[in-house]
């Protein structure tokens, strides 16, 4: 891999150079979340020719509004879904060992108020334990109802019992994502955003053979050939299917998660909380995520997929009150800092059936035409995803057949970190050339915003060597700004939008519209916004 220093390799004049000089691919993946790069990563991985397209930028949809939670699911274990919890406690282990720079160590209380639930997630717990294996992250146990109290300061002490404690691993969802594509970069895939397929190509059979692509930024077609193309589009997979089978029935139903961000003050001490019966008899998180803490998740069933899902009213409240429920000083709306909403791609089922029902499996299609198309799935099962992708392709596309190696690949910035609390903790490997910047531009050392840790260097980095192109591409997915605090992401815009015109060469007009853009976006991110 090319040392930290040589920032041509992302540059996009080079990949787009790659994208000219390569008659024909291997695989062809559309989509830059969380499921693409794991296609792409895995194709790499065998040695094939490898290109990611992603309209936008790399997960700026689902794979960035997850609970930040590499978990098996305690949730489909009392569904009784086995395999998938078994398949997603390996994938964890997986990732953390992948990638420790981003993958943590999280412990997670469940506060009980009857002796029956004590057992029951006592017994529960100890059965996940033994899923995970060697693989562990380590063992359940009961507490007490003061150690209850110590560890959760703010949890409702009023009948409390104690507590099942047990450990899952937590992550920073998009600046993984970034780290898979630059990892493929490095493995001499081409990997771009904002790059957009708009069409699907077929030979004289009829056969899919390529896309029909364009570059956002120019405005310049692209007719892109390829042995195989893998649909790896998430909530949008059915507007792909329709380019090669107009009419065809949908795979997906989109179904939304709400989460609120709100002070630490609200979760004082390290341990996450679940609640594990809510009224709609999902669980629900209150996690400590970056000086935070994220509440969540809801689930209401959309008819239409979209980039920027819109918290509903009741949403809104319905985490605000079962939370309230647990927490002796319960959030209210003025304590919201940021709200964020998510699409899960879950399977269509036929009649009602509620989307919390809906498997989380992965799904893959092959058109008549020949087109690989993955559904279903969630962050922690993206390796696997890739390989059963990858496997299902070779078939296909008849390609000479060689072993996935991405079990043992490590991902991008990939380092051992003991201090997972340092705002350029999640560099990893990269964290020394990063100071190094400092170092040569001292006036990088600005915050970009006073209540927050975030340097103006994160921003020049994320534009030499993290692909950003736009304002909401560094403040919402390289620093997760806009996540953590709305009001605070919009006072960064413009300092951001400053460092980005000098890195990218863009003029002051740019500048003007990307910070306006940004603005009017960060405003659906909070509750309360000002006159």
């Amino acid at each position: 891999m090319p040392p930290p220093s040589d920032a041509t390799v992302f540059h996009r004049s080079t990949l787009l150079t790659q994208l000219a000089g390569q008659p024909n691919w291997d695989l062809i993946v559309i989509g830059g979340g969380a499921t693409g790069l794991g296609v792409a990563l895995d194709g790499l991985s065998r040695g094939y020719r490898t290109l990611l397209l992603e309209r936008v930028d790399f997960a700026k949809g689902t794979s960035s509004r997850s609970t930040k939670l590499v978990h098996g699911g305690v949730r489909y274990l009392a569904q009784g879904d086995v395999g998938l919890v078994r398949e997603a406690l390996m994938e964890r282990g997986l990732l953390l060992q992948n990638a420790p720079h981003l993958v943590t160590n999280q412990a997670f209380l469940i506060p009980v108020y009857s002796w029956f639930d004590a057992a029951f997630y006592t017994v529960g717990l100890k059965l996940y334990d033994w899923l995970a294996g060697s693989r562990s992250l380590g063992p359940s146990e009961y507490l007490s109802r003061a150690e209850t109290l110590q560890r959760l300061g703010n949890v409702r002490s009023q009948g409390l019992r104690g507590g099942v404690r047990y450990h899952d691993g937590q992550f920073d969802d998009a600046r993984l994502a970034v780290n898979l594509a630059q990892t493929a970069i490095e493995m001499g895939g081409t990997v771009l955003n904002y790059m957009a397929v708009r069409g699907l190509l077929k030979n004289a059979q009829g056969r899919v053979c390529g896309v029909q692509a364009t570059d956002e930024e120019t405005g310049r077609p692209y007719e892109l050939r390829g042995n195989v193309v893998i649909n790896a589009t998430g909530i949008f997979i059915d507007e792909i299917r329709q380019l090669d089978t107009p009419g065809t029935h949908p795979l997906v139903q989109p179904s939304q998660g709400v989460h609120l961000v709100v002070d630490q003050s609200f979760l004082p001490g390290s341990d996450a909380l679940l609640i594990p019966k809510t009224d709609d008899g999902r669980v629900l998180f209150a996690v400590p995520w970056q000086g935070r803490v994220v509440l969540g998740t809801t689930d209401t069933p959309l008819k239409e997929p979209s980039w920027e899902p819109q918290a509903l009213e009741a949403e809104i409240e319905f985490i605000l009150r079962t939370a309230g429920r647990y927490l002796a000083r319960p959030p209210g709306r003025h304590d919201v800092r940021s709200v964020f909403a998510g699409l899960r791609p879950l399977a269509a089922a036929a009649g009602a059936t509620p989307t919390k029902d809906l498997s989380r499996k992965h799904q893959i299609l092959v058109s008549a035409a020949g087109l690989i198309t993955i559904s279903g799935g969630k962050w922690t099962t993206y390796r696997r995803m890739g390989q059963d992708a990858v496997d299902q392709a070779i078939v296909v596309g008849n390609l000479p057949p060689q072993p996935s190696r991405t079990a043992q690949l490590a991902i991008h910035g990939s380092q051992a970190t003991p201090d997972h609390t340092h705002h350029l903790a999640g560099y990893g490997r990269d964290r020394p050339a990063l100071q190094r910047l400092l170092e040569e531009r001292p006036a990088l050392g600005q915050r970009l915003a006073p209540e927050l840790p975030f340097q103006q260097v994160q921003v020049v980095w994320a534009a030499r060597y993290e692909l950003a192109r736009t304002v909401e591409d560094v403040l919402a997915r390289r620093v997760r700004v806009l996540f953590l605090d709305a009001a605070a992401a919009v006072h960064c815009a413009p300092v951001v939008a400053a460092l980005l015109a000098e890195e990218l060469g863009r003029d002051a007009q740019w500048e003007q519209q990307q910070v306006a853009a940004f603005t009017a976006l960060a405003r659906s991110y909070q509750l309360i916004t000002p006159e």
